[in-house]
């Protein structure tokens, strides 16, 4: 994502911060600014079955990767919040423990990814109907659970987490 300064700044003003830290409509309304500002932003995904293969870890890098390539115009540099480059990225990173906290190209990335992540999450529950999806966006709430072993698991469910797992070894998927 590329941003320019005097925008980073406005929207800095606006409240972007981590997105765990704002409302859902704040989450909204930054990330309708981000992409009207950005001259270049990009979503990577990273489907089940590689999470499952290669861990989430692997697999956020996996996403990340994707959306780096996603932009045409690779930027000089990446910015990754936490404290393990992107393998394999051939470009120059910097790590940043909390960066969405401490800086604002990476809160804004966490924004659109949140955003992305929780309307993938409503188009899911419309498929998925007693899961609750678009209420806690798939997100091991207890709710959640108890839909799971109410209703089994569906393609979505990830079997490297251990409540599905756990539920798929029981035979009731």
């Amino acid at each position: 994502m590329v941003i320019p300064t005097e925008s980073l700044r406005y929207l800095v003003a606006q409240g972007l911060t981590d997105s765990k830290r704002l409302s859902s409509s704040s989450r909204q309304v930054l990330a309708a600014q981000i992409r009207s500002m950005a001259t270049v932003w990009a979503v990577g995904e990273a489907q089940v079955q590689e999470i499952d293969a290669v861990n989430i870890l692997q697999a956020t890098f996996l996403a990340m990767t994707r959306a780096v390539k996603q932009l045409g115009d690779i930027p000089q540099q990446a910015l990754v919040d936490g404290n393990r480059p992107i393998p394999n990225l051939s470009l120059p990173q910097r790590t940043i423990v909390q960066g969405d906290l401490k800086e604002p190209l990476i809160a804004a990335a966490s924004v659109l990814a949140k955003v992305y992540r929780d309307q993938m999450m409503v188009e899911l529950d419309s498929r998925y109907r007693g899961y609750g999806l678009a209420a806690h966006k798939g997100y091991g709430t207890p709710r959640h659970l108890e839909a799971m072993n109410r209703l089994g698991l569906t393609d979505q469910h990830r079997l490297s987490f251990a409540p599905c797992r756990a539920i798929f070894r029981s035979g009731d998927r």
